[in-house]
């Protein structure tokens, strides 16, 4: 299995070598990013739960290539900006932790703020 930094470095490389770096500025990344989540979304737009459940089966490989995506963008920004990004996943779960413990959170779906 390939590490976070072994996916990062194999992204800059591919921008560098189209010289590419001359488009990707924070902005434009994080508009990528986003367009990239909502291709995600597209293969659950209008299904109901018996449609997505063999939607997943059969589609399985073109989810992967969007949130593969997703990724690149994600590992591309944080590389871009110089964010740890498995820093940036343990402090925030660590907010989430804290924010929706199990005693007051398990079962259900409600925002912390109303727990």
């Amino acid at each position: 299995m390939k590490t976070l930094a072994e996916l990062t470095k194999r992204i800059v490389a591919f921008r560098d070598a189209r010289d590419w770096q001359q488009f990707h500025n924070p902005k434009d990344l994080a508009i990528s990013l986003v367009l990239e989540a909502g291709e995600v979304m597209e293969h659950f737009q209008w299904k109901n739960k018996e449609e997505m459940d063999k939607y997943v089966i059969e589609h399985k490989d073109e989810i992967g290539e969007e949130l593969a995506d997703t990724l690149y963008w994600i590992l591309l920004m944080s590389h871009d900006l110089k964010i740890d990004v498995i820093k940036s996943f343990e402090k925030k779960m660590k907010k989430n932790e804290e924010k929706y413990s199990v005693e007051k959170a398990k079962g259900k779906h409600t925002k912390y703020n109303k727990l």
